[in-house]
Protein backbone atom coordinates (compact mmCIF):
# COMPACT_ATOMS: atom_id res chain seq x y z
CA UNK A 1 0.00 0.00 0.00
CA UNK A 2 1.06 3.60 -0.58
CA UNK A 3 0.34 5.95 1.52
CA UNK A 4 -1.97 8.87 0.57
CA UNK A 5 -2.61 11.59 3.32
CA UNK A 6 -4.17 11.38 6.11
CA UNK A 7 -7.85 13.23 7.06
CA UNK A 8 -9.66 14.54 9.68
CA UNK A 9 -10.40 11.01 10.91
CA UNK A 10 -9.51 8.91 7.53
CA UNK A 11 -6.35 7.80 6.58
CA UNK A 12 -5.78 7.03 2.94
CA UNK A 13 -3.98 4.35 1.03
CA UNK A 14 -3.96 3.53 -2.65
CA UNK A 15 -3.39 -0.26 -3.16
CA UNK A 16 -1.60 -1.89 -6.20
CA UNK A 17 -4.74 -2.34 -8.30
CA UNK A 18 -5.35 1.60 -8.27
CA UNK A 19 -8.19 1.12 -5.77
CA UNK A 20 -8.09 3.22 -2.61
CA UNK A 21 -8.26 1.80 1.38
CA UNK A 22 -9.92 4.01 3.92
CA UNK A 23 -8.78 3.23 7.02
CA UNK A 24 -10.92 4.94 9.62
CA UNK A 25 -9.74 6.23 12.79
CA UNK A 26 -10.91 6.79 16.48
CA UNK A 27 -10.10 10.79 15.91
CA UNK A 28 -12.56 13.59 16.15
CA UNK A 29 -13.06 16.96 14.80
CA UNK A 30 -15.13 19.60 15.41
CA UNK A 31 -15.36 22.96 14.26
CA UNK A 32 -12.40 21.89 11.61
CA UNK A 33 -10.23 21.41 14.52
CA UNK A 34 -9.02 17.57 15.09
CA UNK A 35 -9.01 16.20 18.50
CA UNK A 36 -5.74 13.97 19.47
CA UNK A 37 -8.49 12.69 22.17
CA UNK A 38 -9.69 9.35 20.43
CA UNK A 39 -13.11 7.77 20.84
CA UNK A 40 -13.33 4.39 21.53
CA UNK A 41 -14.73 1.97 18.59
CA UNK A 42 -15.39 5.42 16.63
CA UNK A 43 -13.27 4.41 13.69
CA UNK A 44 -15.18 0.57 13.27
CA UNK A 45 -18.78 2.73 14.10
CA UNK A 46 -17.94 4.77 10.93
CA UNK A 47 -16.89 2.06 8.33
CA UNK A 48 -20.25 -0.08 9.20
CA UNK A 49 -21.99 3.01 8.95
CA UNK A 50 -20.31 3.40 5.35
CA UNK A 51 -20.61 0.10 4.29
CA UNK A 52 -24.68 0.12 5.27
CA UNK A 53 -25.50 3.42 3.71
CA UNK A 54 -23.73 3.02 0.21
CA UNK A 55 -25.52 -0.75 -0.18
CA UNK A 56 -28.37 0.90 0.89
CA UNK A 57 -28.81 3.76 -1.05
CA UNK A 58 -29.92 3.27 -4.57
CA UNK A 59 -27.45 5.24 -6.16
CA UNK A 60 -24.13 4.35 -7.59
CA UNK A 61 -21.19 5.04 -5.11
CA UNK A 62 -17.49 4.31 -5.24
CA UNK A 63 -17.82 1.33 -2.34
CA UNK A 64 -16.43 -1.54 -3.52
CA UNK A 65 -15.63 -3.99 0.00
CA UNK A 66 -14.99 -3.92 3.47
CA UNK A 67 -11.88 -4.87 4.83
CA UNK A 68 -11.49 -6.14 8.98
CA UNK A 69 -13.39 -4.23 11.15
CA UNK A 70 -12.51 -0.46 9.93
CA UNK A 71 -11.46 -0.22 7.09
CA UNK A 72 -13.17 -0.10 3.23
CA UNK A 73 -11.62 -0.38 -0.15
CA UNK A 74 -13.36 1.63 -2.55
CA UNK A 75 -12.89 2.58 -6.46
CA UNK A 76 -10.46 6.00 -6.73
CA UNK A 77 -12.03 8.98 -7.86
CA UNK A 78 -11.77 12.14 -9.03
CA UNK A 79 -13.44 14.38 -6.23
CA UNK A 80 -15.69 17.24 -7.00
CA UNK A 81 -14.22 20.23 -4.56
CA UNK A 82 -17.62 21.20 -2.80
CA UNK A 83 -19.43 19.78 0.14
CA UNK A 84 -23.08 18.76 -0.45
CA UNK A 85 -24.88 20.30 2.76
CA UNK A 86 -28.65 19.71 3.01
CA UNK A 87 -30.36 20.96 6.20
CA UNK A 88 -33.84 19.94 6.90
CA UNK A 89 -33.97 21.91 10.13
CA UNK A 90 -33.15 25.31 11.83
CA UNK A 91 -29.89 24.56 13.17
CA UNK A 92 -26.25 24.37 13.69
CA UNK A 93 -24.12 27.39 11.42
CA UNK A 94 -28.04 27.75 9.74
CA UNK A 95 -29.08 29.97 12.37
CA UNK A 96 -26.53 32.49 13.32
CA UNK A 97 -26.15 32.54 9.21
CA UNK A 98 -29.71 33.59 8.81
CA UNK A 99 -29.51 35.79 11.33
CA UNK A 100 -26.14 37.56 9.96
CA UNK A 101 -29.27 37.63 6.30
CA UNK A 102 -26.43 35.34 4.90
CA UNK A 103 -29.28 32.72 3.56
CA UNK A 104 -32.61 32.63 3.33
CA UNK A 105 -35.56 30.21 4.59
CA UNK A 106 -38.17 28.67 2.12
CA UNK A 107 -41.12 30.29 2.34
CA UNK A 108 -43.31 29.38 5.66
CA UNK A 109 -40.30 28.37 7.80
CA UNK A 110 -40.10 29.24 11.24
CA UNK A 111 -36.93 30.49 12.54
CA UNK A 112 -37.09 28.48 16.11
CA UNK A 113 -34.54 26.52 16.76
CA UNK A 114 -34.88 23.02 15.74
CA UNK A 115 -37.73 23.82 13.50
CA UNK A 116 -38.70 21.97 10.68
CA UNK A 117 -38.10 24.07 7.70
CA UNK A 118 -41.14 23.84 5.05
CA UNK A 119 -38.35 21.85 2.62
CA UNK A 120 -35.07 20.70 3.14
CA UNK A 121 -32.32 23.07 1.26
CA UNK A 122 -28.88 22.46 -0.32
CA UNK A 123 -26.27 24.53 1.37
CA UNK A 124 -23.34 23.23 0.07
CA UNK A 125 -19.51 24.51 1.12
CA UNK A 126 -16.32 24.59 -0.39
CA UNK A 127 -13.97 21.80 0.31
CA UNK A 128 -11.06 22.29 2.97
CA UNK A 129 -8.88 20.44 5.38
CA UNK A 130 -8.73 23.50 7.35
CA UNK A 131 -12.27 25.28 7.24
CA UNK A 132 -15.30 24.96 5.21
CA UNK A 133 -17.17 28.00 3.85
CA UNK A 134 -20.92 28.32 2.49
CA UNK A 135 -21.09 28.80 -1.12
CA UNK A 136 -23.43 30.19 -3.52
CA UNK A 137 -24.40 28.11 -6.86
CA UNK A 138 -23.17 31.11 -8.82
CA UNK A 139 -19.41 31.30 -6.70
CA UNK A 140 -19.17 27.13 -7.45
CA UNK A 141 -19.85 27.85 -11.23
CA UNK A 142 -17.60 31.22 -11.58
CA UNK A 143 -14.72 29.82 -9.43
CA UNK A 144 -14.87 26.34 -11.68
CA UNK A 145 -15.91 24.18 -9.53
CA UNK A 146 -18.44 22.76 -10.88
CA UNK A 147 -20.56 23.45 -13.95
CA UNK A 148 -24.28 24.76 -14.06
CA UNK A 149 -25.34 21.21 -14.95
CA UNK A 150 -23.07 19.58 -12.76
CA UNK A 151 -24.24 21.87 -9.66
CA UNK A 152 -27.92 21.97 -10.55
CA UNK A 153 -27.53 17.37 -10.71
CA UNK A 154 -25.75 17.56 -6.80
CA UNK A 155 -28.59 19.60 -5.77
CA UNK A 156 -31.30 17.31 -7.16
CA UNK A 157 -29.41 14.40 -5.84
CA UNK A 158 -28.21 15.31 -2.50
CA UNK A 159 -31.74 16.07 -1.98
CA UNK A 160 -33.23 12.92 -2.81
CA UNK A 161 -30.40 11.14 -1.05
CA UNK A 162 -31.44 13.14 2.35
CA UNK A 163 -35.37 12.29 2.31
CA UNK A 164 -34.15 8.66 1.47
CA UNK A 165 -31.74 8.38 4.16
CA UNK A 166 -34.63 10.89 6.78
CA UNK A 167 -36.95 7.89 6.29
CA UNK A 168 -34.49 5.26 7.19
CA UNK A 169 -33.62 7.56 10.12
CA UNK A 170 -37.52 7.88 10.98
CA UNK A 171 -38.25 4.04 10.81
CA UNK A 172 -35.57 3.77 13.49
CA UNK A 173 -36.89 6.59 15.46
CA UNK A 174 -34.73 9.35 14.70
CA UNK A 175 -34.78 13.00 12.95
CA UNK A 176 -32.09 13.14 10.60
CA UNK A 177 -32.03 16.46 11.02
CA UNK A 178 -29.05 17.36 7.79
CA UNK A 179 -26.40 15.78 5.79
CA UNK A 180 -23.38 16.25 4.20
CA UNK A 181 -22.20 14.48 0.90
CA UNK A 182 -19.46 13.81 -1.29
CA UNK A 183 -19.28 13.11 -4.75
CA UNK A 184 -16.91 12.79 -7.69
CA UNK A 185 -16.16 11.47 -11.10
CA UNK A 186 -15.30 8.22 -12.62
CA UNK A 187 -14.69 8.71 -16.44
CA UNK A 188 -17.95 10.82 -17.34
CA UNK A 189 -20.25 9.12 -14.04
CA UNK A 190 -20.96 11.27 -11.01
CA UNK A 191 -21.18 8.91 -8.10
CA UNK A 192 -21.48 9.38 -4.33
CA UNK A 193 -18.03 8.85 -2.61
CA UNK A 194 -16.29 9.35 0.79
CA UNK A 195 -18.30 7.94 3.79
CA UNK A 196 -21.67 8.26 5.43
CA UNK A 197 -21.94 8.20 9.13
CA UNK A 198 -22.51 10.15 12.32
CA UNK A 199 -19.84 12.18 11.19
CA UNK A 200 -21.69 13.91 8.26
CA UNK A 201 -24.99 14.01 9.95
CA UNK A 202 -27.00 15.14 12.46
CA UNK A 203 -29.21 12.54 14.49
CA UNK A 204 -32.40 13.79 17.46
CA UNK A 205 -33.97 10.76 19.10
CA UNK A 206 -37.96 11.76 17.84
CA UNK A 207 -39.01 10.84 21.88
CA UNK A 208 -36.62 13.88 23.19
CA UNK A 209 -37.65 15.90 20.02
CA UNK A 210 -38.66 19.59 21.07
CA UNK A 211 -38.55 22.88 18.95
CA UNK A 212 -36.70 25.58 21.02
CA UNK A 213 -34.04 23.54 22.93
CA UNK A 214 -30.99 21.92 22.10
CA UNK A 215 -31.30 18.74 20.98
CA UNK A 216 -29.88 15.68 22.04
CA UNK A 217 -27.93 13.91 19.19
CA UNK A 218 -26.54 11.09 18.64
CA UNK A 219 -23.97 11.99 16.65
CA UNK A 220 -20.52 14.26 17.46
CA UNK A 221 -22.87 17.39 18.08
CA UNK A 222 -22.16 16.40 21.69
CA UNK A 223 -18.92 17.74 20.99
CA UNK A 224 -19.48 20.55 19.73
CA UNK A 225 -22.28 21.73 22.45
CA UNK A 226 -19.66 20.72 24.96
CA UNK A 227 -17.05 23.15 23.32
CA UNK A 228 -19.41 25.97 22.31
CA UNK A 229 -20.80 25.67 26.27
CA UNK A 230 -17.01 25.75 27.24
CA UNK A 231 -16.10 28.93 25.42
CA UNK A 232 -13.75 26.73 23.01
CA UNK A 233 -15.56 27.46 19.61
CA UNK A 234 -15.29 31.09 19.88
CA UNK A 235 -11.45 30.75 20.48
CA UNK A 236 -11.44 28.52 17.64
CA UNK A 237 -12.86 31.57 15.47
CA UNK A 238 -10.81 33.89 17.83
CA UNK A 239 -7.63 31.94 16.84
CA UNK A 240 -8.61 31.19 13.10
CA UNK A 241 -9.03 35.50 12.77
CA UNK A 242 -5.77 36.06 14.31
CA UNK A 243 -4.03 33.72 11.67
CA UNK A 244 -3.33 31.39 14.12
CA UNK A 245 -4.31 27.59 13.87
CA UNK A 246 -6.78 26.55 16.74
CA UNK A 247 -5.36 24.11 19.25
CA UNK A 248 -7.64 20.98 20.95
CA UNK A 249 -8.02 20.76 23.84
CA UNK A 250 -7.72 17.40 25.70
CA UNK A 251 -11.45 15.43 25.92
CA UNK A 252 -12.21 13.84 29.23
CA UNK A 253 -12.92 9.99 29.45
CA UNK A 254 -16.62 10.30 30.62
CA UNK A 255 -17.39 12.77 26.77
CA UNK A 256 -15.19 10.23 24.93
CA UNK A 257 -16.90 7.32 26.63
CA UNK A 258 -20.65 9.26 26.05
CA UNK A 259 -19.65 9.55 22.52
CA UNK A 260 -19.19 6.24 21.89
CA UNK A 261 -22.13 5.02 23.07
CA UNK A 262 -24.46 7.42 21.16
CA UNK A 263 -22.58 6.10 17.69
CA UNK A 264 -23.13 2.46 18.31
CA UNK A 265 -26.81 2.82 19.48
CA UNK A 266 -27.23 4.88 16.75
CA UNK A 267 -26.25 1.97 14.52
CA UNK A 268 -27.74 -0.77 16.03
CA UNK A 269 -30.90 1.29 16.14
CA UNK A 270 -30.82 2.27 12.22
CA UNK A 271 -29.58 -0.56 10.74
CA UNK A 272 -31.02 -3.12 13.04
CA UNK A 273 -27.49 -4.97 13.46
CA UNK A 274 -25.80 -6.00 16.63
CA UNK A 275 -22.45 -4.01 17.04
Amino acid sequence: MKFLRSGKVKDIYELPDGNILFHFSDRVSAFDVKFLTPIPKKGEVLCRFAEFWFKKLPIKNHYVRTEGKDKIVVKKMQMIPIECVVRGYFYGSLVQRWKDGKVKLPDGSVPQLAAKLQMPIFDPTTKSETHDIPISKQDAIDKSLVTQTEFEWLEKTSLEIYQQMFQTADAAGFVLADLKLEFGKIGNDIVLGDSIGPDEYRLWPKESYQVGKIQESFDKQLLRDWLAANGYQKKFEDDRNEGKEPVAPQLSDTLCNELSSRYIIAYEKITGIKF
